[in-house]
């Protein structure tokens, strides 16, 4: 009976080809057994054990090179190397995860520019009666903020979920964005705007929605690019958004002014 098998069976043990089990020779990696009596090479379990190692640090991601030191070490040191091999592949594999997880967020165009739980906010907005004029305006906003401030982005949100469990605040709010199809004439803007003001002067966590970020910012003209980010939409809500500044600043809230340029 003859022991052990031939390097074709070898090969097919291990999952690669017999070219390569001979370029492992050629590097020392495995010690090519003895021929037998009918002149054929035969590889015992320790041989099969040896290509198997062989193949997996190679497989690893381990340099050809650098395998044989590994396969000669003690056992001791031997362990120490795999588990820093182990240790790179775990990386390896989270910079993959992350890879993926940014592929599939380019497919939705909202999670490609801001983080879940802006996107999630941003969902609920239209079951509280927001119009999809004003969601679209709060996404760019978003991005801008996150963009200049990123920061204070995080506690910004926060502040932004605080404000949503407000019930007569967010009905404030659905009337803000009404008034954005107002006349910028319209004396209901004046009356809206102190409304709103007052409520959030009356709510420091709701006031900082205002004043977090612009204090964070140290430039004026990065909160007015956040704030002012929607004047294009109406005159309206241009209106609008001066007389509720003018009325925190009358409060002794600090807001900058846009650049005069």
């Amino acid at each position: 009976m003859q022991e052990g098998v031939t390097i074709g069976q070898a090969a097919a043990f291990v999952g690669v080809t017999v070219k390569t089990v001979r370029h492992y020779h050629r590097l020392g990696l495995v010690e090519e057994p003895d021929r037998d009596a009918s002149g054929y090479r035969r590889y015992g379990s320790a041989d099969l054990l040896r290509l198997v190692q062989a193949r997996t640090l190679a497989a690893a991601g381990v340099p050809l090179a650098g395998i044989r030191p590994l396969l000669d070490a003690e056992a001791e040191p031997f362990a120490a190397a795999l588990a820093d091999v182990e240790r790179q592949l775990t990386a390896r594999i989270e910079e993959l995860i992350a890879r993926r997880d940014t592929l599939h967020r380019l497919a939705d165009g909202d999670r490609a520019l801001l983080p879940d739980r802006a996107v999630a906010l941003l969902a609920r907005m239209p079951g509280l009666g927001f119009p999809a004029a004003e969601v679209a305006a709060t996404r760019e906003g978003w991005v801008l903020a996150r963009a200049l401030v990123p920061e204070g982005f995080d506690d910004y949100l926060a502040q932004f979920e605080h404000a949503l469990e407000d019930t007569r605040l967010v009905a404030l709010a659905r009337r803000v964005a009404e008034a954005a199809t107002w006349e910028p004439d319209d004396p209901r803007l004046a009356e809206l705007a102190t409304a709103a003001a007052d409520r959030y002067l009356a709510d420091p966590a709701l006031l900082k929605t205002v004043t977090g970020l612009q204090a964070r910012t140290e430039a004026a003209t990065r909160y007015t690019l956040i704030a002012r980010h929607g004047e294009a939409r109406t005159p309206a809500a241009v209106r609008l958004t001066e007389l509720f500044e003018s009325r925190l600043r009358a409060a002794g809230v600090r807001i900058p002014r846009p650049d005069p340029r």
